[in-house]
């Protein structure tokens, strides 16, 4: 049994089975996609050889999530930039990048929760008198659509490390590299001003 401050162990055999350490069951990668959204934190270990593959799993459970009917949630341009970015020089800070961009989206989520929560915490009489909660729901959506538009954008306008309109004549190779990185942490400075001015 894990202590409440560390993260339950999974363990996955090679029958593909998922044995949750933590409650001396078996669970399904459904089990795990509920542990993530009450927030439990957990690894999953090959059974035989103790690898940590905790990132494979989680990316078969979306894997599963978006070919259930009507839960796509991931759009095809976002899956075909990010499939660009794989061996890119770019492919280091995207996954950093996206944990802020979604550690700021998740922040804003709670924060409309909570407005949403303090709104709707009234009878249904009174709820259905309420204009205010429906026009702070527009507005948070709005938002959100308007934050990942601009990080969208983001990954559209720099395929080679820079927008279109700032590439230069090729430079000696370790000089342009450094440039580019350097442009591109600019510009995601610039995004999570922009994301914070937001928030």
């Amino acid at each position: 049994m894990a202590a409440k401050d560390e993260p339950v162990v999974i363990k996955k055999y090679a029958n593909r089975r998922l044995y949750n350490t933590g409650t001396s069951t078996y669970v399904t990668l459904e089990d795990l996609a509920e542990m993530v959204k009450r927030s439990e934190e957990f690894t999953v270990q090959d059974a035989k050889t103790g690898e940590d593959i905790t990132h494979s799993v989680l990316t078969q459970i979306i894997f599963e999530l978006e070919n259930k009917a009507g839960q796509n949630m991931l759009p095809i341009p976002f899956l075909r930039q990010l499939i660009s970015f794989y061996g890119d020089q770019m492919q280091m800070i995207v996954p950093s990048f996206l944990e802020q961009s979604m550690a700021a989206f998740a922040k804003e989520q709670e924060r409309f929760r909570e407005q949403m929560k303090a709104a709707f915490g009234k009878t249904p009489m009174d709820m259905m008198k309420m204009t205010a909660p429906m026009k702070a729901f527009e507005e948070q959506t709005r938002r959100n659509i308007e934050l990942f538009q601009n990080a969208m954008r983001m990954f559209t306008q720099i395929p080679g490390g820079m927008p279109p309109e700032k590439q230069e004549t090729p430079k000696k190779e370790g000089s342009e590299k450094a440039d580019d990185l350097q442009e591109l942490k600019e510009q995601i400075a610039a995004m999570q001003r922009k994301i914070d001015s937001m928030s």
